[in-house]
């Protein structure tokens, strides 16, 4: 199986995770992957397993948030019969099931102090006993670790065991946000239109609104929310609505540098509520009159489009009209920029050219 086939995009961070998947796949180090939800962590656990030599023996996955401490003991190293109370038999954990291949513990952070020492024995020994065992059990199995956590902040605070820290995290793989990955928007967008088209809706044609939009929004849910979105369009075929949902989230939360830049977005709200407003004035007695005004959705998209219009400009003034700088603060992709800058009719003050002359 190639890497392509599980991590898709062409980014210069996603390019750098690929490369370093060829050179660990055969060393059997520890590795642990960091990144928020949604990003593509266990993607990036089994692309390691199905390029390395382990590659025909079990890829067995553990979420370690999951389960209860208990459980879990008995979930990773198993239990003897009698070893409690409905313990009608000999069960293997999945330390067991993945030896000669891969266990992948995601949510790693979250895994209790109680046990965090007994997968340290495995790190180190490569042995185990079972819940209620006597004897040892030896497994050859390549531990992969996945985390939205940092480890680092969670052993200073005495959350997660230092000795254990450093024995996972000897190759570390940093999984981006989408947000910070946008050029590869399209890419995935095109990887999950193949891969659901033809259940979902083989008739499905792409409008070029789609990629600007998903472009301008920010991803909090990463690849997973995109993923669920695209699924939904193939099969409802509502992307007015999802547009409207998504324009809300982008223009809801708004960072602090997001409102720092946005200082003209105020006075544009003021001018086009004034313009709207001064055709309500001075209407007299005349209250059957018809007024001749743009529906509350329309006054709503325009008002959009002049404060983003506002926004770009100001940004592209303060970068000097480095476009690709301004598309970065912007958290676009430069395509989406360019596209804006035309749709919008935003135009280079001539200075510019003067003072490079």
């Amino acid at each position: 199986m190639d890497i392509m086939d599980m991590i898709v995009g062409e980014s210069e961070p996603i390019t750098r995770i690929k490369e370093l998947i060829k050179q660990i796949v055969d060393t059997d180090l520890t590795v642990v992957i960091y990144g928020e939800s949604g990003v593509g962590k266990e993607l990036v656990a089994r692309s390691l397993h199905f390029q390395s030599h382990r590659k025909d023996f079990p890829f067995v996955k553990v979420n370690c948030a999951a389960l209860p401490s208990e459980l879990l003991e008995s979930e990773l190293f198993g239990y003897e019969k009698g070893a409690f109370t409905g313990a009608d038999g000999l069960k293997p954990g999945k330390f067991e099931q993945a030896n000669d291949g891969t266990i992948f513990l995601d949510e790693i952070g979250d895994m209790p102090l109680t046990l965090q020492s007994k997968l340290l024995q495995v790190l180190q020994d490569g042995e185990f006993s079972r819940i209620g065992g006597k004897k040892d059990v030896k497994v050859n199995t390549w531990i992969v670790s996945a985390t939205n956590h940092d480890l680092e902040n969670e052993v200073k605070r005495g959350l997660f065991r230092e000795d254990l820290f450093y024995r996972l995290n000897i190759i570390k793989i940093l999984v981006p946000p989408l947000r910070d990955r946008k050029e590869d928007i399209p890419i995935l967008f095109e990887h999950f239109l193949s891969r659901y088209g033809e259940q979902f809706n083989p008739d499905f044609v792409l409008d070029k609104e789609v990629l600007d939009i998903f472009s301008s929004y920010h991803w909090p849910g990463n690849v997973r929310e995109m993923e669920n979105y695209i699924k939904r369009l193939l099969v409802l075929n509502d992307w007015e609505q999802l547009k409207e949902e998504i324009l809300d989230k982008i223009h809801a939360a708004p960072t602090r540098r997001d409102m720092a830049i946005a200082t003209p977005d105020v006075k544009a709200k003021e001018k086009i509520s004034r313009d709207v407003l001064d055709k309500l004035i001075d209407l007299g007695e005349e209250k059957e009159r018809i007024i001749s005004l743009p529906s509350l959705k329309e006054i709503k998209k325009q008002a959009l489009l002049k404060i983003e219009k506002e926004v770009i400009e100001e940004v592209l003034k303060r970068t000097n009209w480095n476009k690709k700088l301004a598309a970065r603060h912007l958290k676009i992709s430069y395509k989406a920029l360019l596209y804006k800058i035309k749709e919008a009719d935003i135009k280079k003050p001539p200075d510019l050219d003067k003072e490079r002359k």
